[in-house]
């Protein structure tokens, strides 16, 4: 076997001899980032390695010539991704607010339980996005991902225009005025209608979870890495991709609602059908354009190999090792298609044991015994990424209350502009409007005036981005808070606490415009701030995967909702003794100015816990800095030669 201990070549410059009074446990202690045991000596693809992740190949997996390199990818092909994500996004926020309206009118269901249907169609459409992300990183690739997965979108979205349109997928609508629904006396759906209708959701939801987290991904994918404005490509990328989520939004909230109001529910699931239709024909279109990278093979058996290793070593000693060092492949090259050398950092030690070579391993070590340095940074980036899209949960709470509660709010006050009335379903079109303004204004408003108090070049980091969504969300709950428990206590004093369908005149609708204004602006810092830096963050061969995370964070805000829901309804309301919880039906009877009030403090400390996380995260290019900067201060390998 060719095996010999050498510093990593691509780290470590050459380092002059320094003194060897050094104390011996901090020697020890940095030793594994030093030096690494690189061989020849590995099966089938850590072989011969792969040279970088950067690559960018063409739809058969070959490598794109230099000199056709600029005839692909770039802002043309992004655009063509844009569209796809334009109308999922439409597809998606139309049935968020449809469905639950469809469920109570058409179908006859509870409004309660209407609205949790949809909040676990949503939570499920976006926990499961971890599902694409790994078939799109290890098998497929994100492009052939976002084919088959949204062929799926389409055939769901055509089987619930079908319910709409019908009547034998129906129940009677005869006798079923607004009085009926109130009482429940409408005839019910029968539980195969309801069964065929949840069959089609939930393929239109495992539709979604597969190009979710590929799209955002794909798109990055076509700028080059190697160019000079490659971040600054990158960071307007996301920017605009997000515009093309929030038109997407804002036409659902607009367009598709009128189109229900003057056409039925028929005509508004058709119209999302034929947008998602026209928006895969055009993301084919742009086929020849598409720059790809090769998929890394199974994360998950990746990470599974980590663990075995690392555990079944979990008694071995660095210093007791016959080979000193961790195992990686020499020079440039990685063991993981798709990927380039990931540097060896001090997190996780525990991890590192399942790349410390021992003499039972043999001179043809299973990857289940022995893996590269490369393989174990990937499962720390992963682990170390959590905190910070898991501190965004508490956003897409708000979001996933916001798209239910200010509903309810809006029926109980006047939505007229001038001489046009707004429909009451129209009203989270605001938020998307902010949005839109934010985005429009970013790079000639924000960027300038805050990148002369915090001197970054684009203005904020990617985690101070986040950091400001987060809390300026505060401000947006609180406010919904105070005006909350205004709106209450004017119906109560006019007379209106038990007309909750019927808007008070004098009260406008629009003071709900601040809230949904301030989460706009929230969401817009966060989710993009969010995208980037798990984008850029994420290992090479993992970058769906880290997109998922997001999407995760989006699903587990609508199952968090359900349940806190059903935890404030359980605990502040009784049925026996008549008395309404917070989050009654009747939005005059109920408490929903406390219920805002406790989302203000759970946000508050969800805050802190960012504050926490991200103080402590430091970020690859950061941390890749800080490696060289020790190496150059280490003694030479010939000075510490361990025996």
């Amino acid at each position: 076997m060719d095996a010999r201990e050498i510093r990593s070549p691509e780290l470590l410059p050459e380092a002059s001899p320094v003194s060897l009074q050094a104390n011996v446990e901090s020697h020890r202690r940095k030793r594994l980032g030093i030096y690494f045991l690189e061989s020849d000596d590995r099966r089938t693809a850590l072989g011969g390695g792969y040279t970088s992740g950067a690559t960018p190949v063409n739809i058969h997996g070959k490598p794109i010539p230099e000199f056709t390199i600029s005839k692909t990818g770039g802002w043309i092909a992004a655009f063509f991704i844009f569209g796809n994500e334009m109308a999922e996004r439409m597809a998606y926020f139309g049935l968020s607010v449809n469905m639950v309206a469809f469920m109570f009118y058409v179908m006859h269901r509870p409004f309660e339980s209407s609205a949790n249907a949809v909040n676990n169609f949503l939570g499920i459409s976006q926990a499961s996005s971890v599902l694409g992300g790994f078939l799109a990183d290890a098998y497929l690739g994100r492009y052939w991902t976002i084919a088959i997965f949204t062929t799926i979108y389409l055939g769901g979205l055509t089987g619930i225009t079908l319910c709409a349109t019908m009547n034998t997928l129906m129940p009677n609508q005869d006798k079923c005025d607004q009085i009926a629904l109130l009482l429940g006396n409408c005839e019910p759906a029968k539980p195969w209608q309801m069964l065929y209708l949840y069959t089609v959701l939930y393929i239109t939801g495992f539709g979604a979870a597969g190009i979710r987290p590929c799209v955002s991904s794909f798109g990055a994918d076509q700028f080059d890495e190697r160019s000079r404005d490659y971040k600054e490509h990158l960071d307007r990328f996301f920017n605009f991709f997000y515009l093309s989520v929030t038109v997407g939004a804002i036409i659902a909230f607009t367009a598709v609602v009128y189109i229900q109001m003057k056409h039925g529910w028929g005509s508004a699931f058709g119209s999302l059908a034929i947008a998602m239709g026209m928006s895969n024909l055009v993301f084919f279109l742009g086929t020849p354009l598409y720059r790809h990278r090769l998929p890394g093979g199974s994360p998950l058996t990746r990470v599974a190999q980590v663990l075995v290793a690392a555990f079944r070593k979990r008694n071995a000693s660095f210093q007791n090792s016959e080979f000193v060092g961790l195992y990686e492949l020499p020079g440039q090259r990685s063991a993981i298609k798709g990927s380039s050398k990931i540097p060896h950092t001090e997190d996780f030690r525990c991890l590192d044991k399942a790349a410390l070579r021992l003499k039972e391993d043999g001179v043809n070590p299973s990857p289940w015994r022995l893996c590269t340095v490369t393989q174990v940074e990937e499962i720390k980036i992963l682990l170390k990424l959590v905190p910070i899209p898991a501190c965004t949960i508490m956003l897409n709470l708000i979001l996933t209350e916001y798209l239910t509660l200010s509903v309810q709010q809006a029926y109980t006050l006047n939505t007229h502009m001038g001489h046009l009335k707004l429909p009451v379903t129209c009203m989270p079109v605001f938020p998307g409007l902010s949005i839109f303004l934010l985005l429009s204004l970013y790079y000639s408003v924000f960027v300038p005036l805050s990148r002369r108090i915090t001197g970054h070049p684009h203005g904020a980091s990617q985690l101070q981005r986040v950091g400001i969504g987060l809390a300026v969300s505060i401000l947006s709950v609180a406010w919904a808070g105070m005006f909350e428990r205004y709106r209450r206590n004017y119906a109560i004093e006019h007379g209106y606490e038990a007309s909750f369908l019927t808007p008070m005149p004098d009260l406008s609708a629009y003071w709900l415009l601040i809230q949904y204004c301030l989460i706009g602006i929230a969401e817009v810092f966060c989710i993009v701030g969010l995208l980037e830096f798990l984008y850029e963050e994420a290992p090479d061969a993992m970058r769906s995967i880290g997109s998922a995370y997001a999407a995760v964070a989006g699903g587990l805000g609508c199952f968090a909702a359900t349940i806190l829901n059903n935890i404030i309804k359980s605990v502040t309301g009784d049925v026996e003794k008549r008395k309404p919880s917070w989050l009654s039906q009747n939005v005059n009877t109920g408490r929903f100015d406390y219920f805002y009030w406790l989302l203000t403090v759970m946000s508050v400390i969800n805050f802190c816990a960012f504050l926490l996380a991200a103080r402590r995260y430091q970020y690859r290019a950061k941390q890749v800095n800080d490696i060289r900067e020790q190496a150059s201060i280490q003694p030479s390998t010939k000075d510490h030669v361990v025996p």
